[in-house]
């Protein structure tokens, strides 16, 4: 192999090895940006559950009503953390995707909870040099063999829902 071709493999080794490594440590971070957001949660922590949030985050709980701006689920959480006593999500499996920037992140994680098994998806930003939630969705997760009478306990106030919604 002549010397010019190694030198551009090597420079390209050394390249993807760079950015994996990068991406891996940036993973790294958007983790613990995550476990931190929800021990904010576990502990009442209001200023660090919130700080680790964009100003215009989203947060979309598990009922239908629940799609809040960041003010919004200020709002609705802030009683629940004054009684010290906000909710405890803990992560058992998560996935974590980087753009090729490595300022977006996009995740979806499992959570042990309150309500058992659910999972949490949505999007960060590097904010600043931080990463910073700004859309998140928490889901309850359903074993598809229980989905059709899960259907019958709500389909009358979905039914009304979308009607309402509807007619707005």
């Amino acid at each position: 192999m002549n010397y010019v071709r190694m030198k551009k493999i090597s420079v390209l080794i050394l390249f993807m090895g760079t950015v994996l490594f990068g991406q891996s440590d940036e993973k790294i971070l958007i983790a613990k940006a995550l476990d931190d957001w929800h021990a904010a949660a576990s502990s009442a922590d209001f200023d660090t559950y919130f700080g680790l949030m964009t100003k215009d985050a989203v947060f979309i709980g598990t009922d239908a009503t629940e799609n809040w701006q960041r003010d919004e689920f200020i709002n609705y959480a802030k009683p629940h953390f004054d009684k010290g006593r906000a909710w405890n999500f803990m992560a058992f499996e998560r996935n974590i995707y980087l753009n090729s920037e490595t300022n977006f992140s996009w995740f979806d994680e499992l959570l042990d909870t309150q309500m058992k098994i659910c999972r949490g998806s949505g999007v960060l930003k590097k904010v600043n040099g931080e990463w910073k939630i700004a859309h998140y969705v928490l889901s309850i997760a359903v074993p598809n063999e229980n989905v059709d009478a899960l259907v019958k306990i709500k389909s009358e106030k979905d039914s009304l829902l979308m009607k309402q919604i509807r007619n707005k």
